[in-house]
């Protein structure tokens, strides 16, 4: 009797053993599907991402268009390059210029600032942001004239030197997201003399309180200046900002005094470190390097001189910068902060120079050997295992440190160990959609890394859930990018589209996509969710765009030149922003035709000026002849016919 009991409870458990198993391999295979889908949406996000960079990358060459063709423009044309020259290009302002213009009234109340600076001012900081009060310009601007004035004093790398019992801490990107820092502090500590930090650049952009996180560590630099170190990243640059959103951010809570912290701020920028260099054995830089990296010349480099990575070094002859800038009275002055007009090439960096620059601020690692241009950006250079071994051992280095790019993780190392990428800036495309992560070390360990994940009520749901909706919104986003090239993708089906049948196989459906949007990715797995397939597998490609249409502002327009103007509408934005220099948001009819003539010129969009005119005279008027061109643009939106569906049909992976 007890025999047979005995065996019947270890078939029991071996059952019940088996039964886990199976579970078990379900349950990692499931998970392992929803990782799957995860990544393959990250991927989209972060294509578009690049390739909207690139476009950034492209608008400066522009601007570098109109510098070199600035005399044969025409008269209306002309007086557009100098609003925009005049603007982009400035003199250093006197703290006095601002700083007896703007007086803190007794009715402020939020966070007034103690000079010199102390922890008492941090703390007064992170209490006032936490309940989401804005710092009044004046203590903005102080804080910016003082740190440019310690920033002035440092070297192109910072020298840091740890102890074992002395760990310093590094941060990537934040990129506008104050939950994440102060999420930092919380679990790391605030920054002290016993707890030094690194933020590895791109503090600004994209999230909503970008002015919040550079006070912070502004202030956090003024008071700890050699435990605190700031490395300029690709989005400490103002033409970059005019793009993701921190000028407009500056703008919105600083109505009145904005322009001034923006003209200030724009030289806090130029005078940022490039990068740090921790115990002569670790390079801490915002991107990465290339085969051409010099680290000896780039100690030497003017930074300052790097207004912005978007503007490269161009030739100008006497006659263009003698005149170049005009004051509001009609009046021809020389170039910002030059004397006689043969002394300003000598305020820019030469190309060389610029181009190192560009390679430290925008260049990202990859597996493959050698070194080659950065198509997802458009900007710095891909680089390989071997690329950083001969760079890293000719200045004696062991490591590389980079930030630059969301990680699934919030890091990841390459290059066999050599290569570490850190990203602090959680749910970064989406909610849900990576974690954020810092790094720990000290002086002979290895690096320690913390992992975390801001949470809301969607981040706290499921995890098949908050894949679904970071897929739909990824979806969402690729649609619009199909949408803004429809007539170049159509044009390219019917090439492969014969007989004119409507359909064209899967593959010649891929491969347009893939030529016309220059986007890596699994077109295959993901037509599906794009377009619709008929049972020979056959695409028929039109239905790419039956979802989707952009929302016309005048219902006259053609066709065509709606579409040019919502592909476009990114880069006219900051052109006009460029040119509204009152910030008004507000533009004349001439300097409307003008820009437009420039850009045309330009891009060569083949879009018709009698087009435009057309365009033009049918749009709402203000008295003075003036029009809202931001509202203007954003008129432009895409209406998605399946906003209201159900999000669970989409499953990227599958």
């Amino acid at each position: 009797m007890d025999c047979g009991t005995s065996s019947l409870k270890d078939n029991r458990s071996e059952k019940a053993m088996k039964a886990t198993l199976v579970i078990q391999n379900w349950y990692r295979h499931y998970r392992a599907q929803l990782r799957a889908r995860q990544h393959g949406a990250l991927a989209i996000f972060q294509s578009i991402e690049y390739a909207d960079e690139q476009s950034q990358m492209q608008l400066s060459n522009f601007f570098s268009f109109m510098l070199e063709n600035y005399t044969k423009s025409h008269k209306e044309d002309s007086a557009i390059v100098t609003r925009i020259f005049e603007n982009t290009l400035w003199d250093s302002k006197d703290r006095q210029e601002y700083m007896g213009l703007i007086d803190v009234p007794d009715s402020y109340d939020g966070p007034r600032l103690q000079f010199p600076l102390t922890f008492t001012d941090i703390d007064l900081l992170l209490e006032a942001f936490k309940q989401h009060q804005i710092l009044h310009a004046h203590y903005v601007l102080e804080v910016l004239f003082e740190a440019r004035k310690v920033l002035k004093q440092m070297p192109n790398f910072t020298q840091i030197k740890t102890l074992p019992s002395k760990e310093i801490t590094i941060c990537g990107d934040l990129h506008g997201k104050l939950d994440d820092l102060l999420l930092i502090f919380y679990k790391n500590g605030l920054p002290s003399e016993n707890n030094p930090y690194i933020f590895n650049g791109d503090f600004v952009d994209r999230g909503n309180n970008s002015i919040e996180i550079l006070m912070i560590l502004l202030v956090s630099f003024l008071v700890y200046p050699t435990d605190l170190h700031l490395n300029r990243g690709n989005h400490e640059d103002f033409m970059m900002n005019l793009r993701y959103g921190f000028t407009r951010e500056i703008l919105q809570k600083y109505k009145l005094h904005g322009k001034e912290i923006l003209q200030t701020l724009e030289e806090v920028y130029t005078w940022l470190p490039i990068g740090a260099i921790i115990n002569n054995e670790i390079l801490v830089i915002h991107g990465g390097i290339s085969e051409s990296t010099d680290l000896n010349a780039l100690h030497q480099i003017q930074r300052n001189k790097l207004k912005s990575v978007l503007m490269p070094p161009v030739s100008l002859s006497t006659d263009h910068t003698s005149d170049f800038k005009k004051t509001k009275a009609g009046a021809t002055t020389t170039m910002p902060g030059k004397g006689e007009s043969e002394k300003a090439p000598s305020e820019q960096l030469t190309k060389r120079e610029w181009e190192q620059i560009v390679d430290l601020l925008w260049s990202d690692p990859r597996g493959r050997k050698g070194c080659y241009p950065n198509t997802s950006r458009g900007g710095g250079c891909y680089f390989g295992p071997d690329v950083t071994s001969k760079v890293l051992n000719k200045n004696q280095l062991k490591m590389l440190i980079r930030s630059h790019e969301c990680k699934p993780e919030g890091y990841e190392i390459c290059h066999d160990g050599k290569v570490i990428t850190v990203f602090s800036a959680s749910n970064y495309y989406e909610e849900g959609s990576n974690r954020g992560a810092y790094i720990r070390l000290s002086y002979g360990t290895t690096p320690q890394f913390f992992q975390y994940q801001m949470t809301s009520t969607t981040c706290m749901g499921p995890l098949h859930q908050r894949v679904t909706a970071m897929e739909f919104s990824a979806i969402k986003v690729l649609k619009e990018r199909m949408l803004s090239r429809k007539s170049d993708l159509v044009h390219a089906f019917q090439l492969h589209d014969h007989s004119r049948s409507g359909k064209i196989s899967l593959a010649q459906w891929a491969f347009s996509l893939e030529n016309i949007l220059g986007l890596n990715l699994p077109w295959r797995s993901l037509s599906s969710h794009l377009v619709y397939m008929d049972q020979d597998g056959n695409i028929d490609y039109m239905s790419s765009f039956q979802d989707v249409h952009i929302e016309k502002p005048v219902k006259e327009a053609k066709s065509a030149l709606i579409e040019t103007l919502y592909r476009y509408r990114s880069d006219l934005k900051i052109i006009f922003n460029i040119i509204d220099s009152d910030h008004s948001g507000l533009i004349s009819m001439e300097e409307f035709r003008a820009m437009w003539k420039l850009f045309n010129a330009h891009y060569s969009v083949h879009i018709d000026d009698s087009q435009i005119d057309e365009l033009a005279n049918t749009m709402d008027f203000n008295k003075d002849g003036s029009i809202d061109f931001n509202e203007f643009l954003k008129a432009f939106y895409v209406v998605h016919k399946y906003e209201k569906a159900d999000k669970s049909d989409i499953n990227v992976a599958d």
